[in-house]
């Protein structure tokens, strides 16, 4: 057969890549990276555990972060195997379904997170504009209904992605330049007419992420106005106090997410800023949330030392 007839059949891997040029200290990288999931997974997982078994936290706002947790957790799992493998093993080879399933999960979870923390900035607007509203509005039922039609919303927009690709040619190299599998960086690699997927994930990205994140700046907004028309410069501090772990949670996530997007889209070659640029959106948003609402959520922080009373002398305000 010849080689020009080889290259119209579907090859049966992808090559993920760790570092380049850092292959002879991945097992040294391996180790921080190690400790960031075991501290992400205990640290989500501390806070659900918090969230269930203390009354006084089954409130809208801690049932919103239990939802970003698990979220995290997902996220952090989709990615562990296939990064740490590489680290520790060299095992660079995956599989298209594996890849696709991987894609189809970190993407989900992705659009997912990204809901999270616009309910949860849903919540500090009804809060601070009409907090004797609050209880009413956001109720147990409605609060599941939201986190079923994020899921819902995740799922359907992802679900046909995998299966576009699975319909193309790929007849190059087929080696990522992540340790794990994206769909910007994997419709790359196809032969085949791409079109439809890229325009279709420009569509998906702009319909959640970007709106997402315009109606998170336009909640905050409403926010700021509320709050410049507080009385006291003391009261106004401690409203918008109550904001900041949601800040930085969105400022965690959304920096680098959308600026893989545009490396991914826009950028030519791979470069190390963009590989490093994706091991943070993938491993710091999950690591840092529970650590950020930890310190600056007061009920989480009191259950923690109450918990650990070894831990009290390290919440030293």
């Amino acid at each position: 057969m010849s080689t020009a007839n080889d290259t119209k059949f579907l090859p049966a891997v992808f090559l993920l890549t760790g570092i380049s040029g850092y292959e002879d200290v991945h097992v040294w990288i391996s180790i921080p990276f190690c400790l960031m999931y075991l501290s992400s997974i205990l640290g989500n997982s501390l806070i659900l555990f918090i969230i269930k078994t203390d009354p006084n936290l089954h409130e809208p706002m801690c049932i919103f972060l239990s939802m970003l947790a698990i979220t995290d957790l997902g996220l952090s799992i989709s990615t562990m195997p296939t990064i740490l493998g590489i680290f520790w093993f060299n095992s660079r080879k995956i599989t298209f379904n594996a890849c696709f399933t991987q894609l189809f999960f970190i993407h989900s979870f992705s659009f997912i997170e990204s809901s999270m923390l616009l309910l949860m900035a849903f919540d500090r607007l009804v809060a601070i504009c009409v907090p004797l509203r609050y209880a009413f509005i956001l109720t147990p039922s409605r609060i599941a209904k939201m986190g079923l039609i994020s899921l819902l919303r995740a799922v359907v927009l992802i679900f046909p992605l995998p299966i576009l690709l699975k319909q193309y040619q790929y007849c190059q190299t087929n080696v990522l330049s992540h340790s794990y599998c994206l769909h910007q960086e994997v419709m790359k690699m196809a032969c085949s007419d791409i079109r439809v997927n890229s325009i279709y994930g420009l569509l998906i990205i702009v319909s959640t992420v970007g709106l997402d994140s315009l109606c998170i700046l336009l909640s905050y907004l409403m926010i700021l106005k509320t709050v410049l028309r507080i009385a006291t410069h003391a009261e106004r501090l401690k409203a918008l106090n109550t904001c900041v772990s949601h800040v930085s949670a969105v400022l965690l996530f959304y920096t680098p997410m959308i600026g893989l997007s545009v490396m991914h889209r826009f950028g030519k070659n791979s470069s190390f800023t963009q590989i490093l640029l994706g091991y943070i959106y993938m491993m710091v948003p999950p690591l840092m949330n529970p650590i950020v609402y930890s310190v600056k959520t007061k009920l989480i922080r009191a259950r923690i030392i109450r918990s650990w009373p070894s831990l009290s002398s390290l919440a030293v305000v």
